[in-house]
């Protein structure tokens, strides 16, 4: 229609000619004397409206397209462009907020809830003692050496350039490895300050030895000079820190008493703690697989391949409910135990299905350590209860709660 419209000479020609175009291209309602219904095609098409605004009376009675349209069309191109830019900017900050959260990590923040939330049944399954005060002084100062642990990862990830294109990573994020590093040790000391404290009110030296050599492995296995991290060593530290040595140090610090032994039942339940832990630890790997060779860090998955990890998810999770049957026959822990333990079999199920599901896929793959977050909180809060539930059925008194 361009070439129409531009090629229109004399007035009375170009209205001729536009009123043959339009009867041949609108299939609008016609007149009984065969001309065109215009105010039909104005109502159907507008293209009436669309032609006077292109077409432009020049003094030599020629019409051709004029700078009304050329204006149009510019502003049309600049409304687009403004939308297209805005969307962006909305996509932008969705992404951001999306990456906010991911270098939060909140559901990471479980690993300090279940060993502190085992340890603390335990103890008072086999004393009746129990203490919120200290629960909760507990809580906050794990809480701070986590955030630590998180935060000093990716301060030494970022030197080593593993991180250089992970997007929520917080060095990233924020801009500045410096601060980032001074927020890690500020809390670092705040939670050590915290945990020694309840120690000394617990009259319990054991249990702070054991914390600090729960911290101990968390520094070797990420911060300079050691990264055992690197050597493929992090979840073995993984297990212990999380599992023996933290559980049962607030088993410990919850006894109420100053000597107290430390039994099967404490260390099978820090078995189970420090089994799902390091579950969560093995598929947090899967999608930084490539990022981790590229810079030398041998990871578990760097060795083997996500294909055989899926085969040591599936492992794993037998090996837990395996262990936990175990531990039921030889009576180290109690029957409501197992049982509450037992029913969390459906969310075993499903991390090991996901992962042999979407191992290969790095865009789903990501999800595979929140599904073990998942069944580590549920199985954790789970064996809590069962000991919980068999001190109260056991017909003893309750203990008060300081």
């Amino acid at each position: 229609m361009a070439d129409l419209l531009c090629g229109l000479s004399p007035v009375g020609s170009g209205l001729k000619t536009l009123n043959e175009y339009l009867l041949n291209h609108n299939p609008t309602p016609r007149q009984r004397s065969g001309s065109i219904s215009w105010l039909a095609v104005w109502k159907s098409s507008g293209l009436i409206h669309d032609a006077r605004r292109a077409l432009v009376r020049t003094r030599g009675g020629d019409f051709r397209v004029g700078k009304s349209e050329q204006d149009l069309v510019k502003r049309r191109a600049e409304s687009e462009s403004s939308s297209a830019d805005l969307d962006m900017r909305q996509d932008q900050e969705v992404s951001r907020a999306t990456l906010i959260w991911r270098a939060i990590k909140l559901p990471i923040y479980s690993v300090a809830l279940i060993p502190l939330t085992v340890g603390s049944a335990a103890a008072y399954y086999q004393t009746g003692a129990f203490s919120t005060r200290r629960y909760i002084m507990l809580l906050i100062s794990s809480v701070f050496v986590i955030t630590w642990l998180n935060l000093s990862n990716d301060v030494y990830d970022f030197d080593t350039g593993a991180d250089k294109d992970k997007k929520e990573s917080v060095v990233n994020l924020v801009g500045s490895r410096t601060w980032t590093a001074v927020a890690a040790y500020s809390l670092l000391v705040l939670g050590f300050l915290g945990l020694t404290r309840a120690s000394l009110e617990a009259r319990n030296t054991r249990s702070i030895a054991l914390l600090i050599s729960a911290i101990a492995c968390g520094y070797i296995y990420q911060c300079p000079p050691f990264r055992l991290s690197y050597q493929g060593l992090g979840e073995p530290l993984c297990f212990a820190a999380f599992g023996p040595f933290a559980t049962t140090a607030f088993y410990l610090m919850q006894s109420g008493a100053r000597e107290i032994p430390i039994t099967s039942t404490i260390l099978a339940a820090s078995l189970l703690v420090g089994l799902t832990t390091t579950l969560i630890l093995f598929c947090s790997h899967f999608h930084q697989v490539e990022g981790d060779e590229a810079v030398g860090k041998l990871s578990p998955l760097v060795r083997l391949g996500t294909k055989t990890g899926a085969q040591v998810v599936k492992a794993a999770v037998v090996g837990l409910y395996s262990s936990l049957a175990a531990l039921g026959l030889l009576k180290a822990l109690p029957l409501c135990s197992i049982i509450f333990c037992v029913l969390t079999l459906p969310v075993g199920k499903m991390v090991l299905n996901y992962v042999e599901e979407n191992h290969e896929d790095q865009g789903k793959i990501f999800m595979a350590k929140y599904y073990c977050v998942r069944l580590h909180t549920i199985f954790g809060l789970a064996l809590a209860a069962g000991l919980t539930v068999s001190k109260q059925v056991s017909g003893k008194q309750f203990p008060g709660l300081s």
